[in-house]
């Protein structure tokens, strides 16, 4: 069994960045792909990005692209989603989650282990 837990949320002003992390306990990630996920109110949760267990496939959500940054740490059992040029559409609970799937996936549905969120606020 794997525990998520995600941190690094808060309220930062548009255009600000934040760095979300996600550390996993209980049982190695490190031959799982990890994605994040977000998901704002009054609408259905979205791909963020992804990341192969080895780290060197990534994958974006078009809206993320080129501001977001997915990487992972497997000493240190974590991912982490750099968040920069923050926007207020950005405002969500992120979500991450491994996949016992080979390839990093974007439907969440694939998905077999989930933290429990972190509220992401951008203001204008």
């Amino acid at each position: 069994q794997v525990q998520l837990v995600e941190s690094g949320g808060g309220l930062v002003q548009a255009g600000g960045s934040l760095r979300l992390a996600c550390a996993a306990s209980g049982r190695t990630i490190s031959n799982y792909p990890v994605g994040w996920f977000r998901q704002a109110p009054g609408k259905e949760r979205e791909f963020v990005a992804t990341i192969s267990w080895s780290g060197g496939g990534t994958y974006y959500a078009d809206s993320v692209r080129g501001r977001f940054t997915i990487s992972r740490d497997n000493a240190k059992n974590t991912v982490y989603l750099q968040m920069n040029s923050l926007k207020p559409e950005d405002t969500a609970v992120y979500y991450c989650a491994a996949s016992l799937l080979a390839r990093p996936q974007t439907r969440g549905s694939t998905y077999d282990y989930w933290g429990q969120g972190t509220q992401v606020t951008v203001s204008s």
